[in-house]
């Protein structure tokens, strides 16, 4: 989160889902515990369990916000709306404040039928006439003092925006929204995890993410609903994306590819005048790139005035996409894409930016770099990589390395290569280049500390040509719990889940790129 902090200034994150319709904010839990859950009790086809957490996980993102400038959505529970829980809503602006940004009223709202949480007959004028109870409780509670910071619908697909609109929702509600949202992932692995729907091989799938046209289909069905949230002056979200529902697909997900299609899906919400979008990255089981977002960050710098405009390069070429990136009105950074993956270099390509209004001496480049497209180690950010499996500690690991590029001032170009498959970031002068590189990570030191017990020190040098012990002193296995000589035992720890959010805002602009072979 300190490295996206670093890059755009603050970061946004949801903590919610399926999880928040049944969630109940209590008092205290047995043994101390701040959060517990009851997969026993699920009744939905994706076991979503139901949840209790105490005032701690919200004092814990308070401190987060502390540390690296976290914003936060939470959820108001939605499964009873004839006995609404607002104690997550009420403690969450008293805890977080500023901090709370927005309350998502109803998830997916569209499939609370077939989820077995609504009636079949369950319809969007259902749901206007549910939400519209929860809008006059919160108004009638004088412990939620901040009355306008709702979100909704949060349909998924199963139902068009539209089909809410046509309800009236939008004007019914004006006053109590903050933004508008929507939800939508391009395909699912819901098979796999629940044995919903039919198997589906990520091997076939994978190329459905290898070009620009994927994400250009998937906005599609929202550009009407953009245009509408601009003519009524309120943000559209994309509430919760990524690869796939269901955790994703092994081997896509977590690839250099979806690292591209990442950054190329976010950059066409921005172009279509999205506001924000959440990529859903939570649980231990869900497959993500982080580079997407971290790059993303970089994409938009921390000025809040990005805008956004799809050149359409190469004669709209779906592998090889470009976008504008303007700050103030003025031209600050070219987005360049290759999908290809081709070792020899026969489809790398060289794009010519032409910039009427005159070229700077020179510029300077940052790649995202892998083999291949199918690459899930050994991808680079200007040089730097998080390492792999296991290795990372949350810091770039490596020497920076920006290329710098010399430009043609007679003829008012720049010639940028782009590997196949990489992306490019081309930053037109070094304040903006400054504004998203920081000199080093930002890091915390631990403030807790457990007992100095069954601890074991070693002289490096005497480790470093250790050979270890035999197999026959190996006896009974041991652990190191005070007390507990003797016995034998094993842990887990697990975590929350999350979506990141990186903010940007959407207009238009124009340049010029080509490409040559």
């Amino acid at each position: 989160m300190a490295n996206i902090k670093q890059r755009a200034g603050t970061v946004h994150i949801r903590v919610g889902g399926n999880t928040q319709e049944t969630a109940t904010l209590v008092d205290s839990i047995p043994d101390g515990k701040a959060i517990e859950k009851d997969k026993g009790s699920a009744t939905n086809p994706t076991e979503t369990p139901a949840l209790i957490f105490t005032k701690e996980i919200l004092y814990m993102l308070g401190n987060i916000s502390a540390l690296a400038d976290v914003r936060w959505y939470l959820g108001i529970p939605f499964n009873d709306t004839a006995n609404l829980r607002l104690q997550i809503a009420e403690v969450g602006q008293a805890v977080l404040g500023d901090n709370l940004i927005g309350l998502q009223a109803g998830n997916e709202p569209d499939l609370y039928a077939s989820h077995n949480r609504r009636p079949e007959t369950y319809t969007p004028y259902d749901f206007f006439g549910e939400f519209g109870v929860l809008v006059q409780a919160i108004d009638s509670d004088q412990n939620i003092p901040v009355k306008n910071n709702l979100i909704g619908p949060s349909v998924s697909g199963t139902w068009s925006p539209e089909q809410v609109w046509d309800t009236g929702f939008i004007p019914a509600y004006t006053n109590s929204l903050s933004a508008l949202a929507v939800e939508r992932y391009p395909d699912n692995n819901c098979y796999a995890a629940y044995g919903l729907g039919s198997p589906k091989d990520p091997q076939t799938q994978f190329p459905n993410y290898l070009n620009h046209t994927a994400g250009k289909l998937l906005i599609a069905p929202y550009l009407n609903s953009t245009a509408i949230a601009q003519a009524t002056g309120k943000p559209f979200l994309m509430f919760e994306t990524n690869t796939a529902s269901c955790g994703g697909f092994p081997g896509i997900s977590n690839a250099f590819g979806s690292a591209l299609w990442g950054l190329d899906y976010g950059l066409q919400m921005a172009h279509s005048n999205f506001s924000g979008a959440l990529f859903h990255v939570g649980g231990q089981n869900v497959y993500y790139n982080y580079y997407s977002a971290l790059v993303s960050a970089e994409v938009f710098g921390s000025s809040n005035t990005s805008q956004i405009i799809d050149l359409a390069a190469n004669d709209d070429n779906m592998f090889t996409p470009a976008y504008a990136v303007y700050e103030g009105g003025t031209l600050a950074r070219v987005a360049l894409f290759n999908y290809m993956t081709d070792p020899s270099g026969a489809n790398s390509y060289t794009a010519t930016i032409a910039l009427p209004a005159g070229a700077p001496g020179q510029v300077k480049v940052k790649y995202l770099t892998a083999p291949s497209v199918a690459s899930k180690a050994n991808i680079t950010w200007a040089g730097q990589t998080f390492g792999g499996n296991f290795e990372s500690d949350g810091r770039p690991q490596g020497s920076l390395d920006i290329q710098t590029i010399t430009c043609d001032t007679t003829a008012n170009t720049c010639q940028i290569k782009v590997p196949a498959p990489g992306f490019a970031l081309v930053f037109l002068n070094d304040a903006v280049l400054s504004e998203v590189t920081p000199q080093s990570p930002q890091t915390f030191a631990t403030t807790a500390y457990t007992r100095k017990i069954h601890t074991a020190t070693v002289d490096p040098s005497v480790l470093a040509t250790s050979n270890g012990h035999s197999g026959s002193s190996r006896g009974p296995l041991m652990n190191t719990s005070k007390g507990a000589l003797g016995t034998t035992g094993s842990a887990c720890r697990t975590g929350p889940a999350a979506s990141v959010l990186v903010m940007f805002v959407a207009a238009l602009g124009a340049a010029m790129v080509r490409a040559a072979h």
